[in-house]
């Protein structure tokens, strides 16, 4: 019996919600506004990330830079292995870094 007091004691109680008139109505805005900010922020970080790697000519290992990239280190690895002297060595590096694009950004 005292179980069915407890119980109805809330029920009696005509509680509307904040959803009619309760004067919370504005939480429900806050939700929606929330995870309309976390998906404007990865939009914003992604294309951010987007532009950079498009003015530096692509992903690192695939667009401009990365090319003298490869260069240099088929390179150091000829020197390492005996195939060219070090004269030829920094000529060809040099010929190599000359020659390669410069991104904004890259020194």
């Amino acid at each position: 019996m005292f179980t069915t007091l407890a119980l109805a004691g809330p029920a009696a109680h005509h509680w509307v919600g904040p959803w009619v008139g309760g004067g919370f109505g504005f939480f429900f805005l806050l939700i929606p506004l929330f995870w309309i900010a976390v998906i404007a922020l990865f939009v914003g970080l992604g294309r951010r990330r987007w532009r950079r790697n498009w003015a530096m000519g692509g992903h690192p290992g695939f667009g401009g830079w990365g090319a003298a990239r490869g260069a240099e280190s088929t390179l150091a690895e000829r020197f390492a292995n005996g195939d060219i002297d070090e004269k030829e060595y920094r000529a060809r590096l040099e010929v190599i870094r000359a020659n390669a694009p410069q991104f904004p950004g890259q020194r």
